[in-house]
């Protein structure tokens, strides 16, 4: 009976430290300290016994990692995610969109097929293929991905902007600009004032964009594509070190520097 009582305690107190470390490293993420995040995760998936768990663990590693602009280190994280857990989807998401970001965009949609394979409801999937085939000319194609998620996340927020930015990126700039008012009007969030604020940039309208860009910054200051937006802007109306200051903040949120760098060049720093 005392062994018994022994081993329930243990057992209880060992669930309240697993606890405790998971909200600790919850808690790091929420506010972009990807280092403390990284240590966290890293010491929960070496403990943790229940694969499933275990693979959330190394997958937010992953992504950690990828903050920090540690790619190999999140590649690796992500293949022991998808090792401990082949039916994770949201892990298949993640390689994809981090192959296609470093490129290898044959690679990107080999982890796509496979991740729709186990979950064809995940909209990650769809934007990441969406955005592969916009980037390859194959403009019906990236829609008809947006248009899915549609059928079964009406009030996707992504895929709403995404068809918006297809519209921007095909040169329909008042398109654009229509789609994102009335996403506005419905949900002023900082991800829609940062797309139109690249609108209004795109039309040369600094005003504005200047504006926008500002409103969703103050609307979620961790948000680091407003800054980079904001960049653009300045680099644009020839602030550069102001640009770069900008930079640096998205950055620090756990934007990669290695995609910033051709912005960097243009801007100055002392």
């Amino acid at each position: 009976m005392r062994k018994l009582l022994l081993l329930v305690v243990s057992i209880s107190f060992t669930s309240g430290l697993y606890a405790q470390d998971k909200k600790q490293a919850e808690e790091c993420f929420k506010k972009a300290d990807y280092k403390c995040a990284e240590e966290q995760y890293s010491k929960l998936a070496e403990k943790e016994q229940i694969q499933k768990f275990q693979s959330e663990y190394y997958n937010n590693l992953g992504t950690a990692q990828r903050r920090l602009g540690k790619t190999t280190q999140a590649f690796k994280s992500y293949e022991s995610a998808l090792k401990t857990n082949p039916m994770s989807a949201p892990v298949y998401a993640n390689l994809a969109s981090l192959h296609s970001q470093k490129g290898n965009k044959v690679k990107a949609l080999e982890y796509i097929e496979k991740g729709l394979q186990v979950d064809d409801k995940n909209p990650d999937l769809y934007l990441t293929r969406s955005k592969i085939y916009d980037s390859q000319g194959k403009k019906e194609q990236a829609m008809q991905d947006l248009n899915q998620i549609l059928t079964f996340a009406p009030d996707n927020i992504f895929a709403k902007t995404g068809l918006a930015n297809l519209k921007k990126n095909n040169g329909d700039l008042n398109g654009a600009l229509k789609d994102y008012n009335t996403l506005i009007a419905e949900k002023p969030e900082s991800l829609l004032y940062n797309g139109r604020a690249d609108v209004y940039f795109k039309m040369k309208k600094y005003k504005e964009a200047l504006s926008d860009v500002n409103k969703a910054v103050s609307i979620d200051p961790k948000f680091a594509q407003s800054y980079v937006t904001k960049a653009l802007i300045l680099l644009d109306t020839a602030k550069p070190k102001e640009a770069c200051e900008n930079l640096d903040k998205a950055v620090n949120l756990g934007y990669e520097k290695a995609i910033l760098a051709e912005y960097y060049t243009k801007c100055t720093k002392k």
